[in-house]
């Protein structure tokens, strides 16, 4: 936790000897503990007179900390407790829909025959996981209305990709060379970075004064040039985007296709059938809807669902059923229900583990259960508007859907930023909501408190919001700006970090005489 200091970081918190906060121990990395020659095992000496390795024999020291078992235990056992998690409090960024993770998703995941079977095992025996894909793979198309689905995406970039690559095998099957994607400005990043990968040119749609796509500017792009439409709905500000069935009607009559992207499939599922919408592609992540654990990297799981224009150029491979039971159709010509597939997406079938947690989560809910989830998501998410519009700036009027959108007007003048803000809930025990984004927004702050969220947890972090807007807006903006001042780091430098990040750790020595590197 510690390392090399960066500009603007206090290594020992006011009023301690040792750097520690109570029972908060200050915890130093694993290489600054290290006691040369201890270990936490005792090995015999092998006896050999050459060593078995040949010319690869190691011929400097590994490099590793010795310390003993204990040591090592409590190391580990502290930075986990510096995590800050879904199972310690409440986690409102917007778009990432960070809520509970249910553990009999977990149990089910851990089942012998679902956690220990090999992609390269034979088909007799895992029948039970391939019906298990399968029967996802029936909820996923029923949930959405659409006629099939690609469950070997990783994540939503993933699926975004497979979405748009089954729009471009499309597109070539029919001789139609368009190369103009449309992407609204207030999009994910991940959209244009897509379409750009793929070779298209983007063309930025603006969005209208109520916070959606400016449908006579889209309309105004379109040519037959243009390829597809990437659209989040409900999209980045948290808003339903109520002209969809339009847009996907001039973009269906321009000859162009209808990608959505997914990532706030939360707020719909069992309400709306994005089928139903003129949608052609849309990514689903699993890891947010059906609540699987995600975060640093993984794991993740991204199915595409796919209309039936599309179905034919889905990725393989597929899992179908036969008189013979389960089997996985790995090539165009093996009759599966892809006989145009652009091809395999990645190695194997998919993120088994995602898999399970998400029908564990979707059977124990039940379609019933499933709406429910999206309905207590909007309604939490409108509670947290009512109560904080009348002091926080409301970017768009009226209901939102999943997330609630506020820009920083209300902070003008007090000294104050959005970041600011963000840091001092970090003191109150909150981790902060999205910050700065979506970029159409000045100073946005977009805050998602999930279904799983009660009233009383609302109301203590609209309760905290409050009170520090009213502390900006006394004068008193020395306390926010200064902030964090409880947490194991307190404010740092956070240009400096970005621009000379420290990347690998020195011995002391080292660290003092070398220069500092901008990356290693």
């Amino acid at each position: 936790m510690t390392g090399n200091p960066i500009p603007g970081e206090n290594q020992t918190p006011p009023g301690t000897l040792t750097g520690n906060r109570g029972l908060q121990i200050e915890e130093p990395l694993i290489f600054e503990q290290d006691s040369p020659g201890k270990t936490g095992v005792d090995l015999p000496d092998p006896g050999l007179s050459a060593p078995r390795l040949g010319a690869v024999k190691r011929r400097a020291a590994i490099g590793l900390p010795g310390m003993a078992e204990p040591e090592v235990v409590r190391h580990y056992t502290r930075l986990s407790q510096k995590n800050f998690g879904i199972d310690t409090t409440f986690y409102p960024l917007g778009s990432c829909t960070m809520k509970h993770n249910p553990r009999l998703n977990e149990k089910m995941a851990r089942l012998p025959g679902l956690a220990d079977i090999h992609p390269l095992q034979p088909e007799s025996t895992i029948q039970g996981a391939l019906e298990l894909i399968d029967t996802l793979a029936h909820w996923l198309k029923v949930l959405t209305g659409m006629e099939a689905v690609a469950m070997t995406p990783g994540a939503g970039a993933h699926g975004e990709l497979c979405g748009m690559m089954a729009i471009q095998a499309a597109l070539q099957d029919r001789g139609d060379a368009r190369r103009r994607v449309l992407v609204p400005d207030s999009a994910h990043g991940t959209n244009p970075a897509t379409a750009a990968a793929l070779g298209y040119t983007v063309d930025a749609v603006p969005s209208d004064s109520r916070g959606r796509v400016d449908r006579a500017a889209l309309e105004a792009k379109l040519g037959d040039d243009v390829a597809a439409l990437m659209l989040t709905n409900p999209n980045t500000c948290g808003l339903f985007e109520t002209e969809i069935v339009a847009i996907a009607e001039a973009l269906h009559a321009a000859g162009a296709l209808f990608y959505c992207d997914g990532a706030n499939f939360n707020a719909i599922v069992g309400r709306v059938r994005p089928g139903d919408l003129g949608i052609d592609a849309m990514h689903i992540n699993l890891h947010k809807t059906f609540s699987t654990p995600h975060g640093g990297g993984g794991p993740g799981a991204g199915p595409v669902v796919l209309s039936k224009a599309l179905a034919p150029y889905a990725p393989l491979p597929a899992v179908v059923h036969g008189p013979e039971g389960f089997r996985l159709v790995e090539r165009p010509e093996d009759g599966g229900p892809a006989p145009k597939s652009f091809g395999r997406l990645k190695g194997f079938h998919g993120q088994m583990g995602m898999f399970v947690r998400a029908l564990s989560f979707a059977m124990s809910h039940g379609a019933d259960g499933l709406k429910q989830a999206a309905e207590d998501a909007v309604l939490n998410a409108n509670y947290l508007r009512a109560r904080l519009q009348s002091v926080m700036s409301l970017s768009y009027p009226g209901p939102c859907m999943h997330e609630v959108l506020f820009d920083d007007r209300f902070l003008r003048g007090t000294g104050v930023s959005t970041l600011d803000l963000a840091k001092a809930l970090l003191d109150e025990g909150f981790h902060p909501m999205t910050m700065y984004f979506p970029l159409v927004v000045h100073g946005a702050m977009l805050i998602e408190p999930t279904e799983s969220e009660s009233k009383a947890t609302l109301d203590r972090f609209a309760d905290t919001l409050l009170k520090l807007t009213e502390q900006a807006q006394s004068g008193d903006a020395a306390a926010l700006t200064a902030a964090p001042r409880l947490t194991p780091r307190t404010r740092l430098d956070e240009t400096g970090a970005a621009r000379k990040p420290i990347l690998r750790w020195r011995p002391p020595a080292e660290a003092v005489s070398a220069p500092r590197q901008a990356a290693e």
